[in-house]
């Protein structure tokens, strides 16, 4: 039937169609008659499509009509897809063990562990509205009384608040990640016996139904606790990206930061390439907001269009994040991610870094490292892998009018934070890049993502840096390492062993550089030469930054070993009291200079320094750092 034309509903789309074809999109002058389709029935897609797909009856089932036809997804459709059958171990939580330090929550690929905060009032209310004994003893043993949220709420004359952390059994693909960034035990991977998953699935039902998070228990300034609000879970797990994949972690935490922000009032223009294919692998979407994927090359161009017409439409205070890989944005859509920098549009673009083409197999990329191992540049007996220099998109980035440039990992959680947010925060062109570990094209086990993140930066083969021009009018004022493992050195020393830590030692825990080690485990020629590529990549930084000239003699080391110290997890104390609790404001000497920050957490102890350093160790270390006036309360 022929209707008036309604302006723009999100869900019509107005058209005139001479042929009464239901063709969508076709709009022309002519007086045709009138009518209003739907985008999309949403419900029919979830009940007849979804169910088609998982049934195996769609490829024959169902018709080419107007959902079918024009490969639309729904928002969030990933949140139906089951991925409780491919692993045959989960993680169960040991609510003893457990300090509230968000890490798991925040380092899981695919949404399958969220936690929760309450007080514990609220929580007994909760606990009588469940009928069953068992069930409400099983739940209620659930919840840690952490340092963390219940005692420094005591302390105050509070309400205690309780946390919880949860698995959610369909969307865990079993890469133990978890497990691994857990400092403290409190997470072990058990067998999937039919008593574990019926436990942990009226677990995970329960902690839907009791809601979000109470208020009073989430702190803007940690960082590390951004996903203990219910705004920030935009990536719903459920894609399509292999076990622990890194890339999965970055996007979660990309959103989350966003959301934070912004809700789900933002979109992403997405370059073809992994990412797009997990996450659109019809019918599943695992985005809460507008997604959109063009072609290989024109990424940063589709962003650019969609900008121009929000601000025609007055939604200039609307973000695009442009997201795409190494191969994407350092090679086949270079040229357009460099006229979007040059343009000044308020564009934001996120690269995933996994230094390969990783969706078309592991080819080698301009981000390529020298002498990795890699189809197009395999290592042979003439040829030891690839030979050309790792290509820096930031420092070119940097190079461009009045660009925010940022390089950061998922392992670092209040460096990529503050990067995101700052590039949000920033008015114009903005470029965040992230190492992305790729377990099948590094060579390395499902649960090392994090990890492998950590090396790569203490290593120096993908330092951290913030370029903000915000800062001044030089270089040196606007470009900050801050982040690095000891940013005056050229090679990070461990305080456990007190020895050197170099790209060499990166590369000994990948496969992709195994053929480049003799049964003695010396290195060859060509990845000595990409050590020192590495080293004078550094070395250039460091003197763009200005710390060049602040460079230690040999020996000096130890002058900044206490940071070092506390750059990684120590072993764990219940320490001496320092008067400090989580969320109290600091200040810190680094080097004869002081920085605010925050306590995150007191045990295990998480300082997050505004210069955008992380700082984990020991409460009797933070108590002797607090003795000798390098902590002081601020």
């Amino acid at each position: 039937m022929a209707t008036d034309v309604k302006s723009g509903s999100i869900n019509e789309a107005s058209e005139r169609d001479p042929f009464n074809n239901n063709s969508y999109g076709t709009l022309v002058d002519s007086g045709f008659k009138q009518v209003n389709l739907p985008i999309l029935d949403v419900n029919d897609f979830n009940e007849r499509i979804i169910h088609g797909y998982e049934d195996g009856t769609a490829e024959k089932g169902l018709p080419a009509d107007l959902s079918v036809a024009r490969s639309l997804i729904p928002a969030g459709t990933a949140t139906l897809r089951d991925f409780s059958y491919i692993a045959p171990d989960i993680p169960e939580y040991i609510t003893e063990n457990c300090t509230a330090c968000m890490d798991c929550v925040t380092q899981c690929p695919d949404t399958a562990i969220l936690g929760k905060v309450l007080s514990e009032s609220h929580l007994e209310q909760k606990l009588a509205e469940i009928s069953d004994e068992a069930d409400r003893e099983l739940f209620r043993k659930q919840w840690a009384k952490t340092r963390k949220y219940y005692d420094s709420s005591k302390k105050k004359g509070q309400d205690g608040g309780v946390f919880n952390i949860i698995i959610d059994p369909s969307k865990c693909k079993g890469c133990a990640e978890c497990v691994t960034v857990c400092d403290d035990d409190a997470l072990e991977m058990v067998r999937k016996t039919d008593q574990v998953m019926t436990d942990i699935r009226k677990s995970h039902r329960m902690f839907k139904n009791f809601g979000p998070s109470d208020e009073q228990y989430v702190n803007d300034n940690l960082l590390i606790d951004m996903m203990l609000k219910e705004n920030t879970h935009i990536y719903t797990g459920g894609a399509g990206s292999c076990a622990g994949c890194g890339e999965g972690t970055a996007l979660r935490m990309l959103c989350a930061a966003t959301g934070a922000k912004y809700g789900d009032q933002w979109a992403i223009a997405a370059a073809t390439g992994c990412n797009t294919v997990y996450t659109s692998t019809y019918p599943y979407n695992p985005y809460l907001v507008p997604w959109t994927n063009s072609l290989f090359e024109n990424a940063p161009a589709l962003a650019m269009g969609i900008r121009s017409r929000w601000n025609q439409a007055g939604m200039a205070d609307k973000p695009i994040w442009c997201i795409g890989g190494d191969g994407a944005m350092f090679d086949i859509g270079f040229q357009s991610l460099s006229r979007m920098l040059a343009s000044g549009m308020n564009v934001k673009v996120f690269v995933l870094d996994t230094q390969v083409y990783s969706n078309t197999g592991g080819q080698a990329s301009t981000s390529t490292f020298t002498g990795q191992n890699a189809k197009m540049s395999l290592h042979g007996k003439q040829v030891q892998g690839k030979q050309e220099r790792r290509k820096e998109i930031a420092q070119i980035a940097m190079m461009h009018p009045r660009t925010f440039v940022a390089q950061t990992t998922c392992a670092h959680t209040n460096h990529f934070y503050r990067s995101v947010l700052d590039a949000l925060e920033f008015d114009g062109p903005a470029l965040v890049c992230c190492y992305t570990t790729c377990q099948p094209e590094h060579g390395v086990a499902d649960n090392m993502a994090s990890d492998q993140a950590r090396l790569a930066v203490d290593t120096r083969a993908f330092p951290l840096l913030i370029y903000d021009p915000r800062k001044g009018d030089t270089i040196r004022e606007r470009l900050s390492l801050q982040g690095n493992p000891a940013v005056n050195d050229d090679w990070y020393t461990d305080p456990k062993t007190g020895e050197v830590v170099d790209f060499i030692d990166f590369c000994r825990s990948e496969g992709r550089f195994a053929k480049h080690f003799d049964k003695e485990g010396n290195a060859t020629e060509t990845l000595q030469r990409s050590r020192q590529d590495r080293l004078e990549n550094w070395r250039l930084l460091q003197e763009l930054a200005g710390v060049l000239d602040k460079k230690k003699p040999a020996g000096g080391a130890k002058a900044s070993a206490p940071a070092k110290a506390a750059a990684k997890p120590a072993a764990k104390s219940n320490g001496s009291a320092t008067g400090l609790s989580a969320g109290s404001k600091i200040k810190y000497n680094s080097g004869g200079q002081w920085v605010t920050g925050v306590v995150e957490s007191t045990d295990p102890v998480v300082l997050s320094l505004d210069d955008d350093t992380e700082i984990r160790t020991t409460p009797d270390v933070l108590a002797t750092a607090v003795a000798e006036g390098l902590v002081v309360s601020g």
